[in-house]
Order: structure tokens, then C-alpha cells, then sequence
């Protein structure tokens, strides 16, 4: 099945109980608000369907694996309610993934930034190619990554996530990312990386599936509270970004 709109594109296949979500935007796979939502919906789905056992996902193209939060609907955020709104899309897609019954396995074939590291990081286990840099940058346009963090700092540890967040113009290469623990593994080209993705999921896919859901709660294990953090943190950044700064930053970032 797929669901197609103007403003990306979600498409879900199933096979040998493996389900592969590829979701895509014209704008480095960015994430609009409504394919976030549609995302988000896909994951709870897959979650109740006895049919799978794993989740892949991934995204269209040879680019950026994920470019973070719509760039044009930050700019048309004009109150504390829509900011809010928007943000809570990546706090709802979050808690989706971590509360997922199915284990879910990232291909991140590209640069992820913002939003985009914070999806690797709510992956239970991530493939990445030497591409596949990445960087939180929203300190650079007046916000930061308060939504995101809670995934990124279990993943990569505070102090990491500190570095990164602060040096938000600097991008940190795959071998950083998978000595700090985002990446499990980093292959050198996709070709490479999805022979041993297909090979690492299907062997995945024919362990217990019971065991596999036991698995998944003990891996997320104390973050029950992130479904109220979550919505906190993105009432926080819902008002940043409508700050002058954040609005002139975002503005200089279009031209």
C-alpha cells in the first residue's frame, strides 16, 4: 500500500515479515507536518499486524537520509498553538517508534540532520554508509533539538549530544556517529550496506516473535514518561521558533 500526497510520499511494503516503510520529500526528505502524521500512523499499524515481525526504514534517493523539520512550515508558524502543533508531529513519531511492538531497523544511507538524527536514534538498530554524516543544527536557527533529545542522549549519551548541539554548525562523520552508539554499523556504499541489511533482517525476522516483543520493552525500558516529555519539549520549541531571531535566521536559510 502507499499513500501519496503533494507534499511527500510513504510507501509500505511486506515481505517474509518484513515490513519496509520508505518515506520521501523533494526537499532532502524533509518532514512536512501531515507526513509526519502519516508516518506515525503507518508505525502504529505495523505494530498490532501479526504478520511482521521487523520494520525497515528508510528513505527515497541517493542524498540526505533526512533533512529534519519543513523548512517552509517552520515560516508559516504564526502562534504558540501551531508551533506547538508542529513540533509535537516528531514527539508523536518518537513515541510511536520506542512504543512499537515490532523491532525497527534504520537504513540511513545519507546526511541526517535535526529531526533526521533524532529518527536514527529512536531506531532499535541502525545501518549507515560513509555518507551518512550528521548534525544538529537548530541552535543555528534559534530553537534547538529539545524534542529529539531525549532519543538522541539513550542513544549517544548526553555528553555527545551536548557536542553536537552546541557546535550546531558542525557536521560529525559516520565513524563518530557509530563510536558514540547511533550506528551500529557503517558500510561503504549502499550497495554494500543493503546486502548486509537484507541479510541482518531476515535472520531477525525468523527469531521468536514473542521473544522479539519482549525484546523491544526491555530495550526501551524507563521511558514511559516521554510520552508527556515529548509534548513538553515541543511546546518549548514551539514558542522559540517564533522568536525574530528564529524567523530571520529561517528566512536567510531560503534564500
Amino acid at each position: 500500500m502507499a499513500a501519496q500526497d503533494p507534499n511527500g510520499s510513504l510507501t509500505i511494503t511486506i515481505q517474509n515479515k518484513i515490513a519496509t516503510v520508505e518515506f520521501g520529500h523533494p526537499a532532502s526528505n524533509s518532514f512536512p507536518r501531515n507526513l509526519l502524521d502519516s508516518l506515525t500512523s503507518e508505525i502504529n499499524i505495523l505494530s498490532g499486524n501479526g504478520d511482521v515481525s521487523v520494520i525497515v526504514l528508510r528513505s527515497i534517493g541517493t542524498g540526505a537520509f533526512c533533512a529534519g523539520a519543513s523548512f517552509d512550515e517552520l515560516l508559516a508558524v504564526s502562534n504558540q498553538e501551531e508551533g506547538t502543533v508542529f513540533f509535537s508531529g516528531f514527539a508523536n513519531l518518537i513515541n510511536a517508534m520506542r512504543k512499537c511492538s515490532k523491532i525497527i531497523v534504520g537504513r540511513i544511507h545519507g546526511k541526517a540532520v535535526g529531526g533526521g538524527v533524532g529518527i536514527a536514534a529512536a531506531c532499535d538498530y541502525a545501518f549507515a554508509t560513509v555518507n551518512s554524516s550528521i548534525k544538529l543544527s537548530e541552535l543555528a536557527i534559534g530553537i534547538g533539538p529539545f524534542v529529539i533529545e531525549p532519543a538522541v542522549s539513550r542513544k549517544i549519551g548526553k555528553s555527545a549530544m551536548s557536542e553536537m548541539t552546541l557546535a550546531a554548525h558542525e557536521w560529525k562523520d559516520s565513524n563518530w556517529a557509530q563510536q558514540k552508539g547511533l550506528y551500529a554499523k557503517v558500510l561503504q556504499d549502499q550497495v554494500e550496506m543493503d546486502i548486509d541489511l537484507a541479510h541482518f533482517t531476515n535472520k531477525l525476522a525468523s527469531y521468536n516473535p514473542h521473544a522479539l516483543d519482549e525484546m523491544k520493552r526491555v530495550i526501551w525500558e524507563g521511558t514511559d514518561h516521554w510520552d508527556s516529555l515529548l509534548l513538553e519539549r515541543a511546546a518549548v520549541s514551539g514558542q522559540l521558533v517564533l522568536s525574530d531571531f528564529c524567523k530571520n535566521a529561517l528566512a536567510q536559510f531560503k534564500k
